[in-house]
């Protein structure tokens, strides 16, 4: 009887362990967020029950659709240019290289560094005056560029902080996908007289549509959770408005000043389910648009 018990219920055992830990850290977080959003409260005195009004006073709010733009834009000049250097250097990566293994790790240092030392370290390279990047193109004629003042200017640092810190990371994802495709393939295509971009359109491409998937979710919910880079690249009093004009201000900053500065958690929960959706909305939307790529 015990051994057919332990047949029967021991799987959900072993599997309890992540829904409890899911339940607790995941479900009852998200659960109780969408709770607060339809709530007035500043962290001390009685919770009152408001409804909808959070939401609608979000859809007016100049400030918060100023902060999706400034996600959005940011996300998207990063995530581009990141998916396809991070498979030109995979493909790199994958072919034969004297010290390949030196050139992998050191093409992933750059996400295991501090991620305020390298907001800070860019912080300095994009400095108007005395910094590396405007002292190089001032080489060129061009004007000095407020990094942080401007908004265009602020997105393209950002983007650039981003990539530097993710590109690596993607790279090494997309090069075991493609160590993972059968060799014969491309020995097969060759025989046929088939190129390498060929190959690579044919062969590479379509055996990489799941881990396109893949990286394609994640920097999508990593690009619209974006915090500590702005924060960090702001500095100084008032960062949490992503410059004097909040030219780079992030969804998530615009939660944490709502929830945490000015003390309207109810509001801030509406401002995080709001994150919430645009990351479900985006993420779909890319997982649709990807596909479709691939498969043409």
């Amino acid at each position: 009887m015990f051994s057919r018990w332990d047949i029967k219920y021991s799987p959900y055992l072993y599997v309890a362990p992540f829904f409890v830990l899911f339940g607790v850290f995941g479900l009852y977080p998200l659960l109780m967020t969408a709770y607060m959003s339809l709530t007035d409260w500043n962290l001390i005195g009685d919770r009152s029950f408001v409804g909808l009004e959070n939401y609608s006073a979000l859809l007016v709010d100049e400030y918060f659709w100023n902060a999706v733009r400034n996600t959005f834009a940011i996300f998207l000049i990063a995530t581009v240019p990141q998916m396809f250097l991070a498979l030109f250097l995979a493909t790199l990566l994958n072919r034969p290289l004297r010290a390949r293994t030196f050139w992998r790790m050191l093409i992933f240092v750059p996400n295991v560094t501090s991620l305020a030392a390298v907001a800070v370290v860019f912080g300095v390279f994009f400095r108007r005056d005395f910094g590396i990047v405007n002292y190089f193109i001032g080489l060129v004629g061009i004007d000095p560029i407020s990094w942080r003042t401007e908004q265009w200017p602020s997105w393209i640092a950002l983007a650039t902080m981003i990539d530097w810190r993710w590109t690596g990371y993607n790279t090494l994802i997309f090069l075991a996908a493609m160590q993972a495709i059968p060799k014969d393939l491309y020995e097969s295509a060759a025989l046929d007289g088939a190129g390498r971009w060929r190959q690579f359109l044919s062969i590479t491409l379509p055996g990489l549509r799941p881990t396109l998937f893949f990286v394609v979710i994640i920097s999508t919910i990593g690009g619209w959770q974006l915090f500590t880079e702005p924060l960090i690249f702001n500095g100084g009093g008032g960062a949490i408005l992503g410059g004097a004009r909040r030219e780079f201000q992030t969804v998530a900053m615009y939660m944490y000043e709502k929830a945490f500065d000015n003390l309207q958690f109810g509001y801030g929960s509406a401002v995080a389910f709001a994150l919430f959706a645009l990351i479900v909305i985006f993420s779909v939307l890319n997982y649709l648009l990807v596909r479709r790529s691939v498969r043409n």
